[in-house]
């Protein structure tokens, strides 16, 4: 391409780009400053980076969103636990209507006086009004209590002593301490996703580039005996046969093109983005071999920030603090409660003559725990056989994650040697197919030399870019193990 069309490629892509002002800057408040945008065909392509991309997905994967919002739901749970502490106020009210009111009887006899001296005129006139008394009530009683009763006001109650509730709140810190952590893991668990995502992704398109260079060039030099042939220079033998070569490479180079599909969409679903919008990673496989040395050589096989490890640490807190919780039921608690109500009786219509009487009470209630069957006792007992264990499973814990990190180790420093080794294969097919290519021009080699050439140069290839994946997947898999990938270092600042 000349100068001159570069000068106007790159004047039709400015002009494009401005008529796109709206995205760029909607992109450019999510990707960073050396974000870059191109044309590509007919729609825009943004090249990405691969700490862009952890960037965008741990802004707007939802398991991400999830995990904090869990975070907030524990806080509101503590809050939940912290505001039992405090005064519960409430208002309550209540009607009755009485369908059938109480009758109480009266034994005269027995409230006589029970002297044997009484005369006979007295008792005659006992027994006279007891007869008019039970004439008046209509069955032999007296009728008590008023049709309708109401009754409402304010009851408030606060806990002065109260061991175990003060003690539940170390428990809801262990509890927000366990969000957290899960939170954090979902974050280690994503960016190792994501950098399986984009490193399938440059495989895809480093493996579909090698296919395509075989593809073209068994393409050319089928185009070379068909002319050759057409010339009579060649046989149809030669044709037949470059086709068939040709023909054998399109299955490879289409799946490769399917493989780059799959690997962006699958990074497009991880990042929160619209399968819609294209994009292109900024590197190559390649580009990582002059740091894997580096790398390999700063490897800190610290297991503290292991996540399952700090999990069960939290975890076993957290049992300390169910067993002093259990504990604490052994104390006495202390409860202050007051009411102010007003009530009000009548007969007749409810909502008529209210006669309302103000009454109120102030108290205290004490509760001592004596005897409850052993219950306590032997909660007490399993909370502590709980605590044992955990020592126990850190300590398993501990030797299997200490296994699994020496044999990353290993596979890592495999795949360097894998990686040293694959690149001087491509340095020697690379000079053994240009050997052959000279000789078959001037007729010193055949055609199945310079295949075999072609084909031994793309295995080469493809195994070299096949080991810098290998190394890379394994060190993504080792820094998921140890914890330490740097979260921090992905979060927007904008």
């Amino acid at each position: 391409m000349s100068n001159f069309a570069r000068i106007f490629l790159a004047i039709f892509n400015y002009m494009k780009i401005e008529s796109l002002k709206t995205v760029i800057i909607l992109c450019a408040m999510v990707f960073s400053s050396h974000g870059i945008a191109r044309s590509h065909g007919n729609s825009d392509t943004i090249a990405l980076s691969l700490e862009q991309c952890i960037t965008i997905a741990l802004s707007d994967n939802p398991t991400i969103k999830v995990a904090d919002m869990e975070i907030k739901r524990m806080d509101y749970s503590k809050k939940e636990t912290l505001g039992q502490l405090l005064p519960t106020i409430s208002f309550g009210a209540q009607y009755n209507r009485t369908l059938a009111k109480q009758v109480m009887y009266l034994n005269m006899g027995a409230m006589g006086g029970g002297s044997s001296s009484n005369t006979t005129e007295e008792s005659t006139e006992n027994v006279e009004s007891t007869e008019s008394n039970s004439k008046s009530s209509g069955g032999g009683g007296i009728k008590m209590g008023l049709d309708n009763s109401w009754s409402m006001g304010f009851s408030a109650s606060m806990p002065l002593i109260a061991p175990q509730l003060w003690k539940s709140l170390n428990l809801s810190d262990s509890q927000i301490l366990q969000s957290i952590e899960t939170a954090r893991k979902s974050r280690l668990d994503l960016i190792n996703q994501v950098k399986s995502a984009y490193y399938a992704l440059l495989l895809a398109k480093d493996s579909h580039k090698v296919i395509l260079e075989n593809y073209e060039n068994a393409k050319i030099t089928h185009d070379i005996y068909t002319k050759q042939h057409e010339l009579g220079a060649a046989s149809e033998y030669d044709v037949l046969r470059t086709s068939v070569a040709v023909k054998n490479v399109e299955p490879e180079l289409l799946q490769a093109e399917i493989a780059i599909k799959q690997a962006r969409l699958q990074l497009s679903i991880l990042m929160g983005m619209d399968v819609a919008v294209a994009f292109e990673p900024t590197t190559t496989l390649a580009d990582y071999e002059k740091t894997m040395y580096a790398d390999v050589l700063s490897i800190n096989r610290s297991i503290e920030q292991n996540s399952d490890l700090k999990m069960l640490d939290i975890q076993t807190q957290s049992l300390k603090d169910v067993l002093d919780v259990q504990k604490m039921a052994w104390y006495p608690t202390l409860a202050l409660s007051a009411n102010y109500n007003w009530t009000s009786m009548s007969d007749g219509n409810p909502l008529k003559n209210f006669r309302w009487s103000p009454y109120s009470t102030v108290g205290l209630t004490l509760s001592i725990p004596i005897f409850q069957g052993g219950q306590r006792y032997t909660k007490i007992k399993q909370a502590e056989i709980q605590v044992s264990e955990m020592k126990f499973q850190r300590e398993n814990l501990k030797r299997s994650i200490n296994m699994q990190v020496d044999l990353a180790i290993d596979n890592i420093n495999k795949n360097v040697k894998q990686i040293a080794s694959s690149a001087e294969s491509v340095k020697q097919a690379d000079k053994a197919h240009d050997i052959m290519e000279k000789s078959f021009k001037i007729g010193a080699a055949s055609y199945l030399d310079l295949r075999d050439s072609e084909l031994a140069l793309t295995r080469s290839c493809l195994a070299y870019y096949q080991s810098i994946y290998n190394y890379l997947i394994a060190n993504s898999d080792l820094e998921l193990l140890l914890g330490n990938a740097d979260v921090e270092r992905y979060t927007t600042t904008d």
